[in-house]
């Protein structure tokens, strides 16, 4: 190429970018970019902040999808987001981790496996949700599983939902009762509660037990011959739903937390205010997922579900004197259990807390809000129609002690199943607890406040070599030690019992005892 052309072509170019740089110029003067002009002709938006939260359909959420909740948040210019993900934990805490979320749900044992997953856990506990009381229930056919303790059996298995409440329940019997024959191998998977009933209704004959939420329990007790095994009912501190918020949301939007907690709080009080308010919202919720309920079906999931109240989340948060807690467990034992049932049926390989589960919980949130003198009730006028609502908070419900037996009804008690405790040392030849005989029994008598519900007969054995009256006298001796530790320990004096075997062959069984939890026969 000559000299002259390339000058000639450097100099188009140049008057080529001056042309596009000029365009360039002229477009940013003198016409407004698409942004400034959807800015210039919108007007703004009534809500200063976004909070999403990750939730599923279960009614139990209802509160948080309900036009109460989406009400009192819109007064304080948040507009709430609930994201439906199916029920995905892992995904959900993902979410949370990536910040693609601000707060979420979770049972306590789904987030415990969900961060052991993750290496870590991105969200801290705000506010207990809820606690099923009955929602959820093992199922079987009396002629094949009479009682628990039937499930100790090669041939046994357990019919349930993978990563659910249901498995949880499942694990719950696992980790509490003696069932040595059961295999490796004890669970059938189902694609949730619909496919666990189907089995159910093709299963007769064989040894196996189903763990439903309702409406199925209730279709399952409609078949002849099906009982309830246990129900999430006699538990207390194992199924739990909490609200989880981001750790880095906590840090930078303390207010945003407060408000949406406090926004649910006084919805959930509201609702539960107004006649059948809880039936007609689970039912409307429901219409609303796709999967209408009847009344009846919705008034048992109400019933089954015990929706925590303003003080009662005080109380699991330690911020109310703990004899004013009437029975409420501390959030830091509820976690503490729930690791050691995973850990005891192979769900976790080890304990991802480390021992710490403070670190789970953030009592900041609801502290403040005591601190403000918070009421549920109070600033009711943000919402409109709904009245002015009391003036007390509601109180700690307590659980109820166990009344007191007649003889024969300790003798006529139903055994449910015996309970997998570590053989329980005491002296040689005598009946004084050694000091790891205690810290057993301390485990058992913390164990038993989740169990609330059943009685217990403490069962004392000795070898039966030798005096026979003295080796009688020796398991009396023996069982009653342990009921006087357990009582110390705070168990109901009117659940517990002693009782003594027949002298039997050697062996560490021969010199401990046994505990058989039971209920009457009515």
């Amino acid at each position: 190429m000559s000299d002259a052309r390339r000058k000639r072509l450097v100099v188009a170019m140049v008057w080529l970018g001056l042309v596009l740089a000029g365009a360039i110029a002229y477009k940013m003067l003198f016409t407004q970019s698409e942004d400034e002009l959807l800015d210039d002709t919108s007007s703004a938006s009534r809500y200063k902040h976004t909070v999403t939260v990750a939730a599923d359909l279960f009614s139990g959420y209802a509160v948080l999808r309900s036009d109460t909740m989406q009400g009192a948040l819109r007064k304080s210019g948040i507009k709430l987001k609930v994201v439906d993900d199916q029920a995905d934990y892992d995904a959900r805490l993902a979410a949370l981790d990536k910040g693609k979320t601000d707060m979420a749900v979770f049972t306590v044992d789904s987030l415990l496996k969900a961060g052991a997953k993750l290496g870590r856990y991105p969200a801290a506990i705000v506010m207990v949700i809820d606690e099923t009381q009955g929602a959820d229930a093992v199922v079987a056919y009396k002629d094949q599983v009479a009682r628990l303790q039937d499930l100790d059996d090669p041939n046994a298995r357990l019919v349930l939902t993978p990563s659910s409440p249901s498995e949880f329940l499942a694990r719950v019997v696992l980790a509490h009762f003696q069932l040595p024959s059961l295999p490796e191998k004890w669970w059938i998977e189902a694609d949730g509660a619909g496919e666990v009933y189907k089995k159910f209704k093709s299963g007769r004959g064989k040894k196996r037990a189903y763990v439903l939420w309702e409406p199925y329990v209730s279709k399952a007790l409609q078949e002849k011959d099906a009982h309830i095994l246990l129900d999430s009912g006699k538990l207390r501190g194992y199924i739990v739903d909490v609200l989880v918020a981001r750790r880095e949301f906590i840090s930078k939007n303390p207010e945003l937390v407060e408000e949406v907690v406090k926004a649910y709080l006084r919805s959930a009080y509201l609702t539960q205010e107004k006649t059948d308010g809880m039936l007609n919202l689970v039912m409307s919720d429901a219409k609303a997922g796709g999967d209408e309920l009847t009344t009846a079906q919705a008034r048992t999931l109400v019933n089954g579900v015990q929706w925590k109240n303003t003080l009662e989340n005080y109380a699991y948060f330690g911020l109310v004197p703990e004899d004013q807690r009437r029975g409420v467990q501390h959030l830091e034992d509820v976690v503490d259990n729930i690791t050691k049932v995973l850990l005891k049926t192979g769900s976790l390989s080890r304990d991802p807390l480390n021992g710490r589960a403070n670190t789970l919980f953030y009592d900041g949130t609801l502290r403040n809000l005591q601190g403000a003198d918070f009421h549920p009730a109070k600033a009711v006028n943000l919402i409109d129609g709904l009245g002015g609502g009391g003036n007390n908070l509601k109180t700690v419900r307590k659980i109820k002690n166990l009344p007191a037996l007649s003889e024969g009804q300790w003798t006529g008690l139903s055994a449910v199943g015996s309970l997998r405790v570590e053989p329980i040392s005491f002296s040689r030849g005598g009946a004084k607890l050694t000091l790891s005989g205690e810290r057993d029994l301390d485990e058992l008598a913390d164990r038993l406040r989740g169990w609330p519900n059943y009685y217990l007969k403490v069962t004392g054995h000795a070898r039966a070599e030798g005096d026979a009256d003295a080796n009688l006298r020796l398991a009396w001796q023996r069982a009653e030690a342990a009921v006087a530790h357990l009582i110390s320990k705070g168990t109901p004096k009117t659940r517990v019992r002693a009782f003594a075997a027949k002298p039997s062959a050697g062996g560490g069984a021969a010199q401990s005892v046994s505990f058989i939890v039971g209920e009457p026969n009515y």
